[in-house]
């Protein structure tokens, strides 16, 4: 079961949902707008092993904007850092972004029951964009979840900013 925009708010108010800094401007029916902070990542190889830590290029979004191009992987991350102890966090782009041909998430848009932490995102393009910073870029809604809880406890819990892709560690 989703929750609804006053339910996400009840938990936020009893302390199993936090989201912050928060903005009740961009609370929804049943989701919350979360932003694009101002840095982002660019994938710089050309060819990705997953044995290895990606190489990339730190890219600030200026004010007038930045012009992502198709083809490439750009890493981003939210504005709002967010913790969840007893929901199912996910994510999915706005429909305005997804309507500009901008994916913010290839497949990682499953959170874990208590992750806490800044939301990666795998920003891709169809054609080129110009994007800007702090933009509501995406939405967090929770789930429910039935069964004993157990906390995420993962390489991603807790981060301080954009996450490469850990993979190689397990390789």
């Amino acid at each position: 079961m989703i929750l609804t925009g006053e339910e996400i708010l009840r938990e936020m108010n009893a302390g199993t949902i936090s989201i912050e800094p928060y903005d009740p401007s961009r609370l929804n029916p049943n989701s919350y707008n979360l932003c694009l902070h101002n840095k982002l990542q660019m994938l710089s190889d050309d060819v990705l092993d997953m044995k290895k830590k990606c190489a990339t290029q730190e890219i600030t979004i200026p004010e007038s904007g930045y012009r992502l191009e198709p083809g490439r992987l750009y890493l981003g991350r939210t504005v709002e850092f967010t913790k969840s102890l007893k929901h199912v966090p996910l994510l999915e782009g706005r429909s305005s972004i997804g309507r500009l041909g901008i994916s913010i998430h290839a497949t990682a848009g499953f959170g874990d029951v208590g992750f806490c932490g800044f939301w990666t995102l795998e920003i891709s393009v169809v054609q080129p964009v110009i994007i800007y910073p702090f933009i509501e870029i995406c939405q967090i809604y929770y789930t429910e979840v039935k069964g004993k809880l157990m906390e995420y406890k993962g390489k991603y819990q807790n981060n301080e900013g954009i996450q490469v892709s850990q993979i190689y560690n397990e390789l």
